[in-house]
């Protein structure tokens, strides 16, 4: 069965980092692009960053550019979200997502939450 699974969501203070995993199963994960989005009550879902393949080109939301750094490492079927500047307007539940492009393919994980508080 494919799986996404998120870990190192938590709570933290403004200006602090965190660091989040998804660990992924079911597919062959080098061919398909990996994606974090996020979730806070009463907004949509925005795309937070992305990352190709195999070349690894990366894209971000403007909110986070800078901040946030979106990594993979296809021989341990993982992509990570480094968090780094937090501040409270990053609350929300983090997603990670696959998808391989020119393919009706997408894959969601279940999310892990990260609050953002002092």
């Amino acid at each position: 069965q494919v799986q996404l699974v998120e870990s190192g969501g938590g709570l933290v203070q403004p200006g602090g980092s965190l660091t989040l995993a998804c660990a992924a199963s079911g597919f062959t994960f080098n061919y398909f692009a990996m994606s974090w989005y996020r979730q806070a009550p009463g907004k949509a879902r925005e795309l937070v960053a992305r990352i190709t393949p195999s070349s690894h080109r990366t894209d971000y939301a403007e909110s986070v550019q800078g901040r946030f750094t979106i990594s993979r490492d296809n021989s341990k079927n993982t992509v990570y979200l480094q968090m780094n500047s937090l501040e409270p307007e990053d609350t929300a539940v983090y997603i990670c997502h696959a998808t391989r492009f020119g393919y009706n393919v997408n894959y969601w994980g279940q999310g892990t939450q990260v609050t953002v508080s002092s």
